[in-house]
């Protein structure tokens, strides 16, 4: 297959481009000096001009503070440029994925949400990937939504490094333990894409590993599994907290465990345990 990713700097976009290489498909990986999604003309010569059979579109506005304040520029980004995308893969006649969050819910549930229960986001990154999903739904023939959560890899920043990193310098470490939610490895995902890709059952998936813990539970597993695997030793003492302690501009779901309704009603083989993802991906770190 062609494969085109946007976002291909990104924690998944990385990874995405190296698994497709790796299976054999022709894949041009896209990040902002290869093609500016908030520029129609230059989506449609780009996209137009590599002719994918799919476009995995990963590019976002992921600063979930800073958007609070920066209104324009998640919009731009999260829902203009997702537009400009699905026009550019639909002229194309490509297959578009649209990577999107469980912030398009409102996070008050106690039970996983499901890929068709009514979305509620309350901040302004989770409206304007809502308002990417809408645009998507309404200007593609051939999508698949693919809501995700947590995402961790080996590339770029995220709450696992940062965790492997403060825990061997802090004496103490609070951690949020009234969130919840489910852990993703970005390998997991892109796995998950690729095998999506190949098929035509369109639609909106939930896709994170699967299980669920707090972030608080989710630190004591990668300390635990840390020391067992990279012979780590943290000198931290880790404690609990409230999101109360740690006020932020924009509102943190409580609750955002995501149902895998539709990998099981189409007939995919569930991701593996957020705990497997882990291990796997420290496994990748050591060497």
């Amino acid at each position: 297959m062609k494969v085109l990713v946007t976002g291909s700097a990104g924690q998944l976009g990385q990874d995405l481009v190296l698994l497709l290489q790796k299976q054999g498909h022709e894949v041009l990986g896209c990040d902002r000096q290869e093609m500016d999604i908030t520029n129609l003309e230059q989506c449609v010569e780009v996209i137009g001009g590599f002719g994918p059979d799919a476009v995995i579109h990963c590019a976002a506005h992921t600063a979930v503070d800073a958007a609070e304040t920066d209104i324009d520029a998640a919009y731009l980004i999260n829902a203009t440029g997702s537009r400009n995308v699905a026009i550019a893969a639909e002229r194309a006649g490509a297959k578009l994925v649209y990577i999107s969050t469980d912030y398009v819910f409102d996070g008050m549930g106690s039970k996983p949400y499901h890929e068709y229960d009514n979305t509620d986001p309350q901040s302004i990154y989770g409206k304007s990937k809502r308002a990417g999903e809408i645009l998507v739904q309404s200007l593609s023939s051939k999508f698949f939504i693919v809501r995700t959560s947590w995402v961790y890899g080996k590339y770029g920043n995220n709450f696992v490094k940062t965790m492997l990193k403060l825990g061997q310098e802090k004496p103490l470490l609070q951690v949020v333990d009234d969130q919840k939610g489910s852990p993703t490895y970005t390998v997991d995902l892109a796995r998950f894409l690729l095998e999506l890709i190949q098929t035509e059952k369109y639609g909106v998936y939930h896709a994170s590993n699967s299980e669920a813990c707090t972030w608080y539970e989710f630190t004591q597993a990668i300390f635990a599994e840390a020391e067992e695997i990279l012979g780590l030793k943290f000198t931290a003492k880790l404690e609990p907290c409230g999101t109360e302690q740690f006020p932020r501009p924009a509102p943190r779901p409580r609750y955002s465990v995501m149902e895998h309704l539709s990998i099981r009603t189409n007939g995919f083989e569930d991701i593996r345990t957020w705990r497997e993802g882990l291990r796997d991906f420290l496994r990748e770190l050591k060497e």
